[in-house]
């Protein structure tokens, strides 16, 4: 079941053109989603953390949102994907005024 706490895990940003090869994602990743993956063996995120935030940097900042991860949320051929906040900032900024 969910965490009763807050959880975080640190994860590596993928190169969109290997995420959108054939073993990958078959091309379904488009220029504004992030692919990434867990530091750690075995950790990905999962059901329910969906619009969670990406964060980077030593400020940290919000670089995107939890979109989608495969059933298996350790495969290593179906990464977890993030829709991009920086691809989307005009609209963000526009939407919050």
């Amino acid at each position: 079941g969910p965490s009763p706490t807050l959880q975080e895990m640190e994860v590596e940003v993928l190169d969109a053109r290997m995420c959108n090869n054939s073993r990958f994602w078959n091309g379904e990743i488009t220029p504004t989603m992030i692919c990434f993956q867990g530091l750690h063996r075995g950790s990905a995120p999962t059901k329910g953390d969906s619009g969670s935030p990406l964060v980077c940097g030593k400020r940290a900042a919000v670089a995107g949102v939890m979109s989608f991860s495969s059933k298996n949320a350790t495969d290593p051929f179906k990464p977890p994907v993030a829709t991009s906040a920086v691809k989307h900032k005009k609209w963000i900024q526009k939407t919050l005024r």
